[in-house]
């Protein structure tokens, strides 16, 4: 009987010393992927880019998980309205906006965690893991104020720069089908989700998706952008 309940508390120190050793181990590769996603924001690419002084204003935004870019509806020869049509809304009155927020990322993570207040342990891991259930996020909405939120930033571009990136973005949609958002995770009536291509990850999130879009475009961006502080800090307010 002592001897069974020796190899019992053996069995639970060594279950124990277990779970510090993976505490620890979580906490360590959070500290590196931490570092190397703000080291990997702070190097430039398109290092010579500046902005010009008209263009195309676009903006990026941040809620704080998610970064996107609000585009204007047609601007340049780009017209978004082919693509993202007023039926696709639950309001198709909003449609009527002169402005479209785009944003790239994985199915689950985006509906789940649209706000600082809903995210869970387990639906960060799983999409860091990986998945290709990816989607595209759009809201209809008025041009943004430049200056009156901190999680806003404008960019003008060249015409030919603009047409860049609205290539890349179109890339990033899927030709399978549409999907409305579910009111239930906080979504309204002026946005709605798209199937996107692409997969995600820890590498590839969906912030780097908005530092991936501008740079193709030739926009001084870090060299890589997983964190909204990567893709905001670019800019001034």
């Amino acid at each position: 009987m002592q001897s069974k309940i020796l190899a019992a508390r053996t069995g639970l120190t060594l279950l124990g010393r277990a779970a510090r050793w993976a505490a620890i181990g979580l906490f360590l590769i959070l500290v590196c992927y931490g570092s190397a996603g703000m080291v990997g924001g702070a190097i430039p690419s398109n290092p010579d880019w500046k902005a010009p002084e008209s263009g195309v204003r676009i903006y990026v935004e941040s809620n704080g998980i998610h970064t996107g870019l609000v585009l204007p509806m047609t601007a340049e020869g780009v017209d978004w309205h082919d693509l993202l049509r007023p039926e696709d809304v639950r309001d198709p009155r909003y449609a009527a906006y002169s402005h479209v927020s785009i944003g790239w990322g994985e199915r689950t993570f985006y509906l789940e965690t649209p706000t600082w207040g809903d995210v869970r342990l387990k639906t960060v891991v799983a999409a860091a893991i990986g998945s290709d259930r990816t989607v595209m996020h759009v809201e209809h909405v008025p041009e943004p104020r430049a200056g009156a939120d901190d999680d806003i930033r404008a960019i003008t571009l060249r015409p030919e720069e603009y047409r860049r990136l609205a290539e890349y973005i179109r890339g990033s949609f899927s030709s399978e089908g549409r999907e409305r958002p579910a009111h239930q995770y906080g979504y309204d009536v002026y946005d709605v989700f798209y199937t996107a291509r692409g997969h995600y990850s820890a590498i590839t999130t969906c912030n780097s998706w908005t530092g991936d879009a501008l740079r193709h475009a030739g926009v001084r961006i870090g060299a890589w952008t997983p964190f909204p502080v990567t893709v905001l800090g670019w800019f001034a307010q």
